[in-house]
């Protein structure tokens, strides 16, 4: 596989199909070690682990994988840092396998690769420990490079995930200034707090968040409260609150759509993990706003994807076309 030296920071750089592409995602890139174990441990107490998995992950890139295996090939692409160790090569491998463009991908020395930790109960609920590595080495002047800039001014669009703040800020400005559709799920940087985060919250069209974060982010646990909140920093924004099992609500200023959960008694399914379901969640959502969908729609798609990931161990969990529209039918 050819690469190519990106001379100014010395990073590497893979091939891509910047012409092609619909959705560009920013954020997090991980290796997950997940441990299942029958309850989640209390402070100081020791569980046995039934189960263990090493697979692809992170937000970022579970997001790009869900949404190409919407779309099709090269249709979705990935910005994101990577160390210079055994890690990136096999993500950027899986990547190439499930059709999402690698060009935009930074691989520098001096960081490991992201990697979490999870925990997984017999319920499916979860604790994830992080380690950001490279991750973290994503700056502003690295969206500058030709090989980002092209999938940025292609992509209708951007889908801001978790990189450093600054780098995630001036993305969905220059965004914005060339037209495209803007979302950002915040995850981590919900804790930056509403302060922080409005000048982010003013350059994007959708934000998308569960309980937790939007009581992080705004400082109340009431959803609809919470939705308000963001509104008032920017009046053209639609925030959506992710809700798990009980679906999912759009606010807007002038109206609220909600939308019901897949109910996955009702097709003989259970759910087994639900590490990935609001990455699943917003691939789905994105991808089908990037074929011309409406908000409706794209939420359907949405839950859709998400109940179907929570059936399925690994965190990429999310389904193919073929399965989305089985399901929504």
């Amino acid at each position: 596989m050819a690469i190519h030296k990106e001379k100014s920071v010395g990073l590497y750089l893979l091939p891509g199909l910047p012409g092609l592409v619909r959705v560009v995602v920013i954020g997090a890139v991980n290796w997950d070690v997940t441990l299942f174990v029958r309850k989640l441990p209390r402070a100081g107490e020791e569980v046995a682990v039934e189960h263990l998995t090493r697979v692809p992950g992170g937000k970022a890139g579970n997001v790009a994988v869900a949404a190409a295996r919407l779309l099709g090939p090269n249709q979705a692409a990935i910005l994101g840092g990577l160390g210079k160790d055994s890690i990136a090569s096999e993500q950027v491998r899986i990547f190439h396998e499930e059709g999402v463009i690698t060009s935009g991908l930074k691989v520098t020395d001096g960081f490991e690769s992201g990697q979490a930790y999870i925990i997984v109960d017999k319920q499916g609920e979860n604790i994830i420990h992080s380690y950001a590595g490279a991750n973290a080495s994503i700056e502003p002047k690295d969206l500058d490079h030709p090989s980002r800039s092209k999938l940025i001014s292609a992509a209708s669009i951007i889908t801001i995930m978790d990189p450093p703040f600054e780098t995630g800020l001036k993305l969905a400005k220059e965004s914005k200034r060339l037209g495209k559709i803007v979302a950002w799920d915040p995850g981590l940087r919900s804790e930056l707090g509403m302060k922080r985060a409005k000048v982010l919250l003013e350059n994007v069209d959708y934000v998308a968040l569960n309980e937790s974060e939007i009581a992080n982010l705004t400082g109340t646990s009431n959803v609809r409260e919470g939705s308000r909140r963001l509104i008032k920093v920017n009046p053209r924004l639609k925030a959506v609150a992710k809700l798990g099992a009980e679906g999912c609500i759009l606010h807007q200023a002038t109206k609220t759509i909600r939308c019901r959960a897949l109910d996955l008694r009702f097709h003989g399914l259970k759910a087994v993990n639900t590490v990935g379901c609001g990455d699943a969640f917003l691939g789905a959502f994105v991808a089908s706003l990037s074929e011309g969908r409406s908000d409706e729609e794209a939420l359907e798609w949405a839950n859709c994807a998400a109940g179907l990931k929570a059936t399925r161990l690994e965190t990429r969990g999310s389904p193919d076309r073929m399965t989305l529209l089985k399901y929504l039918s």
